[in-house]
């Protein structure tokens, strides 16, 4: 099995590369800092993207260098899943630079779930917009009132009524709601509760000015908003939309939720990566540059073994996900389960303990703004949450596991 990267992958990983080192790296200080200004609160409705962003977004899809995440060569640049994986650690690197590609989540996954499960009115609404990136969207499925950890427990529900759909109930960390051009969302809820536990749930296409939405606020994360893309809570009350809005069919959410994020995961965890690989940059630099004690701080406390440690770390989980892309492209998510949930716990671990020992090595300049490795700490622990906490995806890799010895 060769994980080198191929002419296709080469190419585009030099040009993200070229474009984030003329384009992005010299004003990214620059932006984390105006962002906070021009969003002090948690009043997401004054809420401003960067006057920078819309820029890059035009110069990156000028290049070329737009939806990279998708497989399709009409509508995108036609990459793999093991194609785009490297890229989006690239990304990874400044956390507003998938935005910049139109490479973002979630709009990555509501495309992709519009790309395979949408029919033709409902792409030409809203995954043309999408890919054009005019609009961003949300998806919502984690409840404020249950353990979403268990995805069955939801209690939101979606109802037939003539020829509408009437939707109701709570969504909390929706990601991007915060957003000014965040108009759609992808809502996932009950709706035949007869039916198997996992034949249950329907996803529906909910504009994001239907009456009845109300967005009670946004969600600090480790302190942080977030702005301008924000975590927020919305309540549903008889929402309606019509029954064009559904995706697929009644009972065919749980079916959507795992062709969406099979790649979704890759992508996270590729980002991840190339967070860690930031932060071991910027530990290294400050080892080598500061002293204490008579000497470099590399020298000092086990630093050089630590450094050891993050390396063999970042490359290990970085194989393992490229394994997962692979068997994604080639066999399929059905049959990369095991592989999709090992990356899902590995690589925000890795990225917690590497981003802890920059940390740890910069000091009190680790933790405020002068660097990104707060920013990175506060996105790997909550990536051990986001798309399922690491216990439900370790009992995923158990069943899988266990599942090969029952015939013996």
């Amino acid at each position: 099995m060769n994980f080198a990267h191929n002419a296709i992958t080469q190419d585009y990983l030099s040009r993200v590369k070229d474009f984030m080192t003329v384009h992005v790296y010299p004003v990214e200080d620059q932006i984390y800092r105006e962002t906070h200004e021009l969003n002090p609160d948690g009043n997401w409705q004054n809420w401003q993207s960067h006057p920078m962003i819309e820029p890059l977004k035009q110069k990156a899809q000028a290049a070329g260098l737009w939806n990279l995440f998708l497989p399709d060569a009409e509508l995108a640049q036609g990459l793999s899943c093991l194609e785009y994986a490297p890229l989006a650690e690239e990304m990874g690197r400044c956390t507003f630079a998938p935005e910049i590609f139109n490479c973002n989540a979630p709009d990555t996954g509501n495309m992709e779930v519009l790309y395979h499960f949408g029919d033709q009115a409902q792409k030409e609404r809203w995954l043309t917009p999408l890919l054009a990136g005019e609009i961003r969207s949300v998806f919502g499925m984690t409840e404020p009132d249950v353990a979403s950890s268990d995805a069955t427990n939801m209690q939101a529900t979606v109802n037939i009524d003539g020829d509408e759909l009437v939707l109701n109930g709570k969504k909390w960390w929706t990601t991007g709601l915060g957003h000014p051009n965040a108009k759609v969302a992808i809502f996932m809820a009950l709706s035949n509760p007869e039916n198997d536990k996992h034949s249950q749930h329907s996803m529906v296409i909910v504009p994001l000015d239907s009456p009845g939405i109300k967005i009670k606020r946004m969600l600090q994360a480790f302190g942080d908003y977030d702005a301008p893309f924000g975590h927020g809570e919305m309540h549903f009350t008889n929402v309606r939309v019509p029954q064009k809005n559904l995706l697929v069919g009644m009972g065919q959410g749980f079916a959507i939720a795992q062709g969406r994020l099979g790649p979704g995961r890759i992508h996270h965890c590729m980002r991840s990566i190339g967070m860690a690989e930031k932060a071991l940059e910027l530990a290294i630099k400050r080892g080598q540059s500061r002293s204490a004690f008579g000497q470099p701080l590399i020298k000092l406390g086990g630093n050089g073994e630590r450094i050891a440690e993050a390396r063999i770390a970042i490359d290990q989980t970085r194989l393992l996900t490229l394994y997962a892309a692979w068997k994604i492209d080639n066999v399929g998510v059905k049959q990369a389960m095991t592989e999709i949930s090992a990356i899902k716990v590995a690589v925000p671990r890795m990225l917690e303990q590497v981003v802890d020992m920059a940390i740890q090595i910069h000091g009190g300049a680790g933790m405020c703004g002068d660097f990104p490795l707060a920013r990175f700490a506060a996105g790997a622990r909550s990536l051990r949450l986001a798309d399922g906490p690491d216990e439900v995806h370790q009992a995923m890799v158990t069943r899988l596991e266990l599942r090969k010895y029952q015939s013996r």
